[in-house]
């Protein structure tokens, strides 16, 4: 799939790029994995090519990673209740939900922060996002830096290594099977120390 949509990227004009860039971003929030990142690495390589620009692709990149932020944030928030109410899913009760909108509430923050580089788990921060009823503004204030930072990291990657696109790609599978679920285990590791820290604080007192 993914050699499929370089061919295809490879035969088009600069703005039905940009135009593919928001749509693989935007899309990557809602149906989870996508080849977004490795296919805004090879967009990055026909910037040093000089067939597209270096802003126009980031800015585009980054508008439809936010606004696929902002799309799984609102069904969080719009369909959590219904779908606790409905009982169709035993293992979430209401305990549980509660249970991680605190936990959402006091680190989800710093998890929007890091949204952009856990590749796999976008969809679903930006879901209990919403389903904590964590504020809307700041959420996608958020996701917006941390979109911004990560769609700048590899654009300038493909830039820098150019026709050694295939070279790019191993790292990229390496970062996504080994990198990102290390993070993910440390923030909620960390997380976890946390919450127990303050519990065994308050009985103390």
């Amino acid at each position: 799939m993914l050699e499929t949509l370089i061919h295809f990227v490879q035969t088009i004009p600069w703005y039905w790029i940009l135009a593919l860039g928001f749509f693989l971003t935007f899309l990557e929030n809602i149906f989870p994995p996508s080849p977004s990142d490795a296919l805004i690495v090879f967009m990055g390589t026909l910037v040093a090519s000089g067939d597209i620009g270096f802003i126009p692709l980031l800015i585009a990149a980054t508008i439809g990673s936010t606004v696929g932020f902002a799309t799984m944030f609102w069904l969080g928030l719009k369909f959590e209740k219904k779908i606790i109410e409905s009982n169709k899913i035993k293992f979430i009760s209401r305990k549980l939900v509660e249970k991680v909108e605190r936990w959402f509430q006091k680190w989800g923050y710093w998890l929007i922060i890091a949204n952009r580089f856990l590749s796999g788990t976008r969809a679903v921060i930006a879901f209990f996002a919403g389903m904590s009823l964590l504020s809307f503004k700041r959420s996608i204030i958020l996701s917006f830096f941390s979109a911004l930072l990560w769609n700048a990291i590899l654009i300038y990657i493909g830039y820098l290594f150019g026709d050694n696109f295939d070279k790019v790609d191993k790292y990229m599978d390496l970062y996504g099977s080994i990198i990102a679920p290390s993070v993910i285990i440390i923030v909620l590791g960390y997380a976890t120390f946390k919450y127990f820290d303050n519990k065994k604080a308050s009985k103390a007192i």
